[in-house]
């Protein structure tokens, strides 16, 4: 089984900024892609951005330039920096990960999702 800690979230005023952590633990036994989407009230959940085991990153148009994705050395937590946000970046994020279990071989994993509200 894996376990995914998110952190971070909160209220910012517009062109603030704001960083959230996924620490992913358990029986992993590596890891292909971390990631962060987001759902919006009435949205569909959309993928904001990911990064592979070898460090390429892929982000949404609306959050290039802003956002920045990285993960720690040991490959195991995953990061979001997000900067000069507008209301409109306002929804639950969520962490994804996936990659190989020691005990159940692959699997993609969903974290509990954080609140992040934008003010303007």
């Amino acid at each position: 089984q894996v376990q995914l800690v998110e952190s971070g979230g909160g209220l910012v005023q517009a062109k603030g900024s704001l960083r959230l952590s996924c620490a992913a633990s358990g029986s992993i036994f590596s890891i292909n892609v971390m990631g962060w989407y987001r759902q919006a009230p009435g949205e569909q959940r959309e993928l904001v951005a990911v990064i592979s085991s070898g460090g390429n990153t892929k982000y949404s148009d609306s959050v290039k330039g802003r956002f920045t994705i990285s993960r720690d050395n040991a490959k195991t937590t995953v990061y979001l920096q997000m900067n000069s946000l507008k209301p409109e970046d306002t929804a639950v994020y969520y962490c994804n990960v996936e990659g190989k279990s020691i005990m159940f071989g692959d699997f993609g994993s969903w974290g509990q999702g954080t609140q992040v509200t934008v003010s303007s």
